[in-house]
């Protein structure tokens, strides 16, 4: 296959493979989950960690469907002995690959927006105990 097929097809798996871990981590830095350490100063750094993993995804995705689109678009506007009707063109799959990359990046971006806010950073959290025993009200 030709060179930039080739690069695509490795940033694609890069993608792949960040935006996996990226979902793992981003599970283990939610508040609703019991993984990890209870403080949510550090579960909030693991969400934001999470975050970039899906930012970085998002950028080789984007780096891969524009490399792709790139060379398509050079090979149609080249002088070549190949006929117009017989050329490529953009398919669908380019675009989804865009809205697929501006998808990513946003949700990204809103996990790396749970940071916890400067004056809670440095205070411990204590969580309230339950009522040993359940009053009835009649």
């Amino acid at each position: 296959l030709a060179v930039h097929i080739q690069t695509s097809r490795a940033l694609m798996v890069i993608s792949l493979l960040l935006g996996f871990f990226g979902i793992i981590v981003s599970v283990v830095g939610m508040k609703c989950t019991k993984v990890g350490e209870g403080d949510p100063v550090t579960k909030s750094r693991i969400a934001v960690a999470g975050g970039v993993l899906f930012i970085l995804s998002g950028l080789c995705t984007l780096a891969a469907v524009s490399l792709y689109a790139t060379r398509v678009t050079y090979e149609f506007f080249r002088e070549s002995s190949v006929p117009i009707n017989a050329r490529y063109e953009f398919g669908s799959a380019l675009f989804i690959g865009w809205g697929a990359t501006g998808l990513t990046v946003l949700g990204g971006s809103l996990l790396c927006c749970s940071c916890p806010p400067k004056e809670r950073r440095g205070q411990r959290s204590y969580r309230q105990s339950q009522p040993s025993t359940a009053r009835e009200y009649v």
